[in-house]
């Protein structure tokens, strides 16, 4: 069955599923996903490179089932990939019985997380067991011990009120660090197992990025691998795909890391019954503890991101080098011990395997002499330090490891082009500029259910002192003329702060910001009260679906530019300018460009949304780079005169703006 015939106005869909209406871009989209999959001519390429497709498909086109369809019609052993579990669960509790249910057919699918989500019985059983457990604990180790009666998958999310931080999960978590793997008494009755055991079996794998870079990176170094054989992978929501294949394609090590492998083995050595060479065992975890601590403090309080030589240079090399070789010495010692336990029980080898892989990651992070490809940095955190070296580019790991081991790849989401180019994504994800790259826009009827309004010149920039004090009383009037119903999104904490203790003083709706609450409860307050006002950042400029009358107005500080003090994104830029490109234009534009567009997006929802964009940002007309950005908006009408605001809520004529090429704005009413 080819997918013309599902997707048109006679088709499949439109058949079976009530309401449907056919949309050109979806059945372009899934032609495209099908002749990625299923090629007339399936040569192989010259230099097996895989055959890939960009799409950047809008909200509403309905990208979704537009590459779920030609994937399960093809045949092939898919990788499904997304961002986020939401997108997971809607994939697979949603998505897919409609298709199999269209099709008239069985969809062999499996949804398969990482580790942290499925319960470890070995390490259950020995909590379960301890006579000294927490009062509290109890009651709910109670349920667990019921639920684990029923549940067929070990999995977390069957839990509801387990919540998000998991608190008392992750004492039994199957987490990599923790597995005996073939030697653990529980291999048989193992929920993991049994999870993979399936995946083997299933045409359709659906899982997030960071497991599948996990595994792209355990192939890469030898270790195995966390997904059975697969020949083609969609990547959904793929604008994060450069900041999740940067962290799998470095390295890092982590106070908590070795803390945790301490408290390991500490609580293993402790059973009974005791012997000599355990005692010795902990006194060495002990000294080790001493030596992490002393390492630690080599580090200034300050808490942030910060390059790494900048540290050794204040503390002399020849200094840092033996603070490391201490540690690492001590862990390897601890390592070496442990494994000398091995006869005397399970998982002490796992455990020393740990020591030795940390030690390994420590001395290798901390020589950086001639590495040209990493920038070495490191975090102070509150309790911990982490060391990181992290490529400063992918292109080539994503061309060697990726795009040379699969033989089809989509890259797919709402936001991937800036400007109208995609040249931003080609090259930081390594694509062939020479390949297929698709736009698709919304159907959604931004032009007459929206307004894009952006102040009038004489509004300040955000680096004028009095930006702050401008900007909230802007978003008073504005939020007032919209009766709440707003959502603002802040590009800072300090921000935020800032505008919700003004609006706290002089709003007459209910105010929501994000930290009092968390994110679900926000969320499903601002649903529910149809005047509210709902102050965030960060997370919630994607993944936020409010449709309806809650949410019909959405207000953005300024443009979300990325303060370039991480040690990453300085080392890019600096990249960039050592090669003679402009990293403004090359890389912080586009980047700016993709996070505001992620923002827009929160508004339409629905073909039967509407409402007002407030961006807040004068640079849009002020600055040269102002144009891409405006090019990158939905095709809204622009206003600079807030009386236009007023009039779309009131539901009177609409005064709307239209730039010309010179950037003066006259007023038209319609």
């Amino acid at each position: 069955m080819a997918v013309s015939g599902i997707f048109g106005a006679g088709g499949a869909l439109a058949v079976g599923l009530a309401g449907f209406e056919p949309r050109e871009g979806q059945q372009l989209m899934a032609e495209a996903v099908e002749q990625l999959l299923c090629p007339a001519d399936a040569g192989e390429s010259e230099d097996r490179q895989a055959r890939v497709l960009v799409v950047e498909a809008e909200t509403g086109i309905g990208k979704t089932l537009a590459y779920l369809v030609p994937a399960i019609l093809s045949g092939r052993k898919v990788v499904v990939s997304t961002a986020t579990l939401n997108l997971q669960d809607q994939i697979l509790e949603k998505e897919i019985p409609l298709v199999a249910r269209v099709l008239g057919r069985e969809v062999s699918a499996l949804c398969l997380k990482g580790r942290e989500n499925y319960l470890c019985l070995y390490r259950y059983y020995q909590y379960r067991s301890n006579p000294e457990l927490p009062e509290a604990a109890e009651p709910r180790l109670v349920e667990i011990d019921r639920w684990l009666q029923q549940t067929s998958s070990g999995d977390r999310a069957e839990l509801d009120w387990l919540g998000d931080s998991g608190g008392i999960w992750t004492k039994f978590s199957a987490t990599a660090n923790r597995c005996l793997g073939g030697e653990c008494p529980e291999a048989a009755d193992c929920y993991l197992n049994r999870v993979r055991r399936q995946a083997g079996a299933a045409r359709l794998l659906i899982v997030n990025h960071h497991l599948f870079f996990s595994d792209l990176a355990l192939r890469a170094a030898g270790y195995g691998e966390l997904l059975p054989r697969y020949d083609s992978v969609i990547f959904d929501e793929a604008h994060h795909l450069e900041n999740v294949a940067t962290t799998f394609f470095g390295k890092s090590f982590s106070h908590y890391q070795l803390v945790e492998l301490l408290g390991d083995i500490e609580r293993q050595a402790s059973a009974p019954p005791s012997t000599a060479q355990l005692n010795r065992l902990l006194s060495q975890t002990g000294g080790l503890r001493q030596r992490l601590e002393s390492f630690s403090a080599l580090f200034p309080a300050q808490q942030g991101r910060f390059h790494l030589q900048e540290l050794v240079s204040a503390i002399g090399e020849q200094s840092w080098q033996e603070e490391v070789a201490l540690l690492a010495d001590a862990l390897r010692r601890v390592a070496a011990a442990t494994a000398a336990l091995n006869d005397a029980g399970d998982g002490w080898q796992a455990l020393a395997g740990r020591g030795e892989e940390l030690a390994e990651k420590l001395v290798d992070i901390a020589r950086m002499s001639d590495d040209h490809d990493f920038v070495h940095w490191y975090e102070k955190r509150q309790r911990a330090v982490v060391l990181s070296a992290t490529p400063i580019e992918i292109a080539d790991e994503m061309r060697r490891r990726l795009y040379g081991a699969v033989e089809c790849c989509l890259l797919t989401s709402a936001t991937l082009s800036s400007g109208g180019s995609f040249r931003y994504v080609q090259e930081r994800l390594g694509l062939d500029p020479e390949g297929r790259f698709l736009r698709f826009a919304s159907p959604f009827d931004y032009a007459g259910r929206s307004l894009i309004y952006v102040p009038e010149s004489g509004f300040p920039e955000p680096a004028a002192e009095v930006f702050a004090e401008r900007l909230a009383e802007r978003v008073l009037e504005i939020v007032r003329l919209s009766r709440g119903r707003a959502l603002v999104l802040c590009t800072s904490l300090k921000g935020m702060d800032a505008l919700a203790e003004f609006l706290e003083e002089h709003l007459d709706y209910p105010l929501l910001v994000q930290g009092r609450a968390s994110r679900n409860a926000l969320l499903r307050d601002f649903r529910r009260r149809l005047d509210s006002v709902l102050l965030a950042v960060a997370s919630f400029w994607e993944g936020v679906d409010i449709v309806g009358e809650s949410l019909s107005c959405l207000i953005i500080d300024k443009l979300p530019f990325e303060v370039p003090t991480d040690p990453v994104i300085q080392a890019r830029i600096a990249r960039i300018s050592q090669d003679g490109g402009k990293p403004f234009f090359a890389f912080q534009v586009p980047r700016a460009i993709l996070t505001l567009r992620q923002g827009v997006g929160r508004l339409m929802r629905s073909a039967t949304d509407r409402g007002v964009i407030a961006i807040m940002d004068v640079r849009l007309f002020s600055k040269g780079y102002g144009a891409t950005f405006r090019k990158s908006l939905p095709a809204a009408p622009l206003s600079r005169d807030l009386a236009a605001v007023g009039d779309f809520f009131s539901g009177t004529a609409m005064s709307i703006a239209h730039p010309d090429e010179s950037g003066i704005h006259r007023r038209e009413e319609q």
